[in-house]
């Protein structure tokens, strides 16, 4: 049955868990209706349809191009105002400059990059909506401040900021592609919250970013007032430094030397 309500509508890839559930909240709170994706994050996914206004979860496995292509063509099928995609699913899975792993490169390619590029060309082609339409993808600060740590990962993330602009170029005239380029949010890879307190103030204001400033951006964006094509880094400045390890291993080369 499709959906008739005047709402917005807005789809969060990874929107069960951490940044994506931060999104997914600020645009509940902000009085659209949201879709949740997901791949094994069932019962997070519950809890958080039980705090939003109007919500939804949709499962799909982002490794899988036919279900990809089947949630974008479900979506469009029962929502007449789908108004925002948000690419926020990522995987983050250590390897180095050094060696490369194969298998992690591989998943992280499909996941952050491939996948992405895949349901904005299907959300730019698919989705109805009323103006502007907007597809965001969530990167990294690293693409600008890049470091031989997590280098299928980075590798990925930069392949997926090098499809912003060419989607940008490429879509209708109601449609935006832009980007968000976070630093260090939350605890990550293998962090405590302790050490987070370090790591995450090694940029230009000493100070930890937090995820609300990644949901304002995201909301701002969806308006569509920017240039298309447009990127924004939420960072503290981190992407103006130049930093020679992750701030996970900075952070804990300081603790030692301490």
């Amino acid at each position: 049955m499709a959906d008739n309500s005047p709402l917005p509508v807005v789809l969060v890839t990874g929107g069960a868990t951490r940044i994506g559930a931060e999104i997914a909240r600020g645009f509940g709170d902000a009085g659209w209706h949201v879709i949740i994706h997901h791949l094994s994050s069932h019962d997070e996914a519950e809890a958080l349809l039980a705090e939003l206004p109007s919500a939804q979860s949709v499962q799909c496995d982002l490794t899988d191009d036919a279900a990809v292509d089947a949630m974008v063509a479900q979506l469009e099928q029962h929502h007449a105002n789908w108004r925002c995609l948000i690419n926020s699913a990522a995987v983050f899975r250590y390897d180095d400059a050094t060696k490369l792993d194969p298998a992690t490169n591989r998943e992280a390619m499909q996941v952050n990059a491939l996948s992405p590029a895949r349901l904005t060309q299907g959300f730019l082609a698919r989705a109805r909506g009323s103006e502007p339409r907007t597809a965001i993808q969530i990167t990294d600060m690293k693409t600008a401040n890049p470091n031989p740590d997590f280098f299928s990962y980075t590798m990925s993330k930069n392949a997926a900021a090098s499809t912003i602009p060419m989607l940008a170029m490429s879509a209708p005239e109601d449609a935006r592609v832009y980007g968000i380029a976070p630093g260090a949010i939350l605890a990550s890879h293998d962090q405590d919250e302790a050490e987070t307190e370090v790591s995450h103030r090694l940029n230009l204001l000493q100070r930890k970013t937090g995820p609300g400033e990644i949901v304002d951006a995201a909301l701002f964006l969806a308006g569509g007032t920017l240039k298309n094509g447009s990127t924004i880094f939420i960072d503290s400045g981190q992407h103006l430094l130049s930093q020679p390890r992750d701030v996970i291993y900075l952070a804990r080369e300081k603790a030692d030397q301490a």
